[in-house]
């Protein structure tokens, strides 16, 4: 597989090419909680949006549009989110809300799915809409410096790295396969941030 990336990337577009660097420069920043990640989602997601459109993954596009409005978001959280206008700490959630957003998701996804599947000429619906409607929960999850994003991350993202190389975009996919080499970085990193605030 990555032999085969390797030989057509030089084919494929320069704006995919900027999409995946600032897609991996934004998650280096979120391993290391620098607020930064930000301005890098905000140019790889618009890119993105016309990337995905042209796939004809349409709910994927839809996710980039979703993603700048949270990096505006996130970025304002994460800098003043605390505690009196502090820097936003690293925390856990209960279980059920998870259980409670995760089946929110799966209505969602059915809901969508069957629409596309319908109405529309989109691959995959409800498998995209799956991994959509997950992947803002997720970041929702990122701009709030939940720590268990990163587990809902390994999910999504090997899923995502078969949408993306079915779909002609080897370099997205190789994305997300260096997204899934990273993931266990950030958690192992967020959970001694929580852990440190914790026994304070």
């Amino acid at each position: 597989m990555l032999a085969d990336i390797a030989t057509e990337a030089g084919s494929y577009s320069l704006l995919e090419a900027a999409a995946v660097v600032l897609a991996i420069g934004y998650l280096l920043l979120v391993i290391r909680q620098n607020i930064w990640c930000w301005l890098c989602a905000v140019i790889s997601t618009a890119c993105y949006v016309y990337i995905f459109i042209d796939a004809k993954l349409y709910m994927e596009s839809a996710l980039n549009l979703f993603y700048l409005v949270v990096a505006v978001y996130g970025w304002r959280v994460w800098l003043k989110g605390g505690q009196g206008n502090t820097e936003l700490p690293v925390s856990k959630w209960p279980l059920h809300r998870h259980a409670a957003a995760m089946a929110v998701v799966l209505v969602l996804a059915a809901g969508t799915g069957f629409t596309l599947e319908r109405y529309s000429d989109a691959v995959y619906p409800y498998l995209d809409s799956l991994t959509t409607f997950a992947a803002i929960w997720a970041t929702f999850l990122v701009a709030r410096k939940v720590l268990e994003n990163w587990w809902y991350w390994i999910a999504i993202d090997a899923v995502s790295v078969a949408i993306y190389w079915s779909r002609d975009l080897p370099l997205t996919a190789l994305l997300f396969v260096v997204y899934l080499v990273l993931i266990p970085f950030g958690l192992i990193q967020w959970t001694r941030s929580w852990r440190a605030q914790a026994a304070q």
